[in-house]
């Protein structure tokens, strides 16, 4: 994007409008703005208590929780993880650090999440682990993966970095599986500008996370290190900006479905296809998603809309089985990965957006792709 584009509507706007500045003055007065602090505890406690889980651990990204759930199941060298191959590519490449390999798998073409009815032929001897990623904000069906995992002797692994606040029959995600990972980067529900959360309900578990995030130091003998960890805490800053957030996500929450509502609304006029939702979830739309009638029309669609509104789309995540570092040319039976990743397109997405602005984007794009569909009929 050109420097002086003038951007009427981007992707997303963090929701910054309660005690944010508040708490981190707090840090700079009390100078504690490193991995030590009293809001750290605070966001920990808050976030478990929100999502209905007992333990949570915070670390410093979305991608550092995959890597400790991983790291706390024991899965290594020989293990295989299942996983969706239509995700955002921490969910695979976390499978990669600890040295174990990928398995992908199918999307449905109605709600895009993992296609749990190919789920038990992906499952070998060597198979250890499903990472069930609860893609833009639309819950997996729990009740079937669960059970799967449960028969096959399986851990479950939630990715919610885009999943904060939604529910599958009226149970938060992060609680059906052994370990959940959660994102705060500064496009999410909820942000701590970078941050994450690893969630459980195993005590054993986040005790483990805790040791691994601060370098492997034993619990009781100060700086003394008996594993290999890392550091991957949290800073008591990003701590303060989350609960301030987490105070605010019951506001956050319902505008963001009323905005999918809106979105739904209007495209439905125009016969546009959006990310289908399942009658028994909550889905917090983390980012609106639409399919462009054919793929060979959405960066043009993409272009206009940004170049001629100022309004701000990205595609949906690539197939993460066509990235270079993954790419099998044997394995490729995933046609609704495929068609969706080829197609999709996320819209507009931030709490602050009003009806007015929400019928404004989803006007030119229904007008972009009319235009364009009649120039190549």
């Amino acid at each position: 994007m050109d420097a002086d584009m003038k951007l009427k509507y981007p992707v997303y706007v963090p929701y910054l409008t309660g005690n944010e500045k508040k708490y981190v003055n707090e840090c700079l007065d009390s100078s504690w703005i490193s991995s030590r602090g009293s809001f750290i505890e605070s966001f920990e406690k808050a976030f478990a208590s929100y999502t209905g889980a007992a333990h949570a651990s915070a670390v410093s990204n979305g991608t550092v929780a995959l890597h400790l759930a991983l790291l706390a199941l024991g899965i290594g060298k020989g293990d295989e993880v299942i996983v969706p191959t239509l995700t955002y590519v921490a969910s695979v490449n976390a499978i990669r650090y600890v040295d174990a390999t990928p398995v992908f798998i199918d999307s449905f073409s109605g709600d895009w999440q993992m296609n749990y009815e190919e789920l038990e032929k992906k499952i070998t001897s060597r198979t250890k682990a499903v990472i069930a990623v609860h893609l833009y904000g639309h819950p997996c069906e729990m009740n079937k993966i669960t059970a799967i995992c449960k028969k096959h002797g399986l851990y479950l692994i939630e990715d919610c970095a885009e999943s904060i606040g939604s529910s599958f029959e009226s149970k938060m995600t992060g609680t059906f599986g052994h370990i959940a990972a959660f994102s705060f980067y500064g496009n999410k529900t909820i942000t701590t500008g970078e941050g994450g959360m690893v969630m459980s309900n195993d005590a054993a578990l986040i005790d483990k996370v805790n040791r691994l995030k601060m370098q492997g130091v034993d619990p009781m003998k100060r700086y003394w290190h008996d594993i290999i960890g890392y550091n991957y805490r949290m800073t008591n800053i990003c701590a303060a900006i989350g609960l301030a957030q987490l105070e605010k996500i019951g506001e956050i929450v319902p505008k963001k479905i009323k905005i999918a509502g809106w979105y739904r609304e209007q495209f439905e006029k125009n016969g546009i296809k959006c990310q289908e939702t399942a009658s028994n979830v909550v889905n917090t739309s983390w980012m609106f998603s639409i399919l462009c009638p054919d793929a060979s029309l959405r960066e043009e669609l993409m272009n206009r809309l940004l170049h001629e509104s100022g309004i701000e789309t990205r595609p949906v995540f690539y197939p993460a089985h066509t990235l270079p570092m993954y790419y099998n040319p044997a394995d490729t039976d995933y046609p609704s990965a495929i068609d969706i990743g080829s197609r999709g397109i996320n819209l507009p997405s931030y709490p602050a957006l009003s009806e007015e602005d929400v019928i404004a984007i989803a006007t030119e794009v229904s007008a972009c792709i009319h235009s364009m569909k009649s120039t190549i009929a």
